[in-house]
């Protein structure tokens, strides 16, 4: 398994889309067609939690007044499953590994990935 998860109209994922030889990964629009139930549950096995999954910067926070320090990992889990823009992006995920956001370290984590 070859996922990317991924908005379109997001132009950071763009660039970072653009430096990856990407034929034989499968491209996901999590906006056109959000993750599912089963993708998220395989993205935890990776990652450890839903929190890591989570954008602290998605607008809906301020739109839905969320108080992230009162919020468990289910509430982390069931806001990624309702809107799209909860998912920290982009997602390259593996059957054995996960790279998760733009942060600095995640990125030369992943250009090491691809170097292999």
């Amino acid at each position: 398994m070859k996922k990317v998860f991924y908005l379109k109209t997001c132009d950071t994922c763009l660039k970072i889309l653009k430096k990856y030889s990407l034929k034989d990964w499968e491209l996901r629009e999590i906006k056109i067609n959000p993750i599912s139930t089963e993708e998220l549950e395989q993205m935890y096995q990776l990652a450890g939690s839903y929190e890591a999954l989570f954008s602290k910067k998605s607008n809906q926070i301020k739109l839905r007044e969320l108080n992230l320090k009162t919020m468990t990992e289910d509430d982390f889990k069931e806001l990624i499953l309702d809107h799209y823009t909860f998912l920290k992006r982009p997602v390259f995920m593996t059957d054995k590994e996960i790279f998760i956001g733009n942060e600095k370290a995640n990125l030369e984590a992943l250009r090491s990935f691809f170097a292999e």
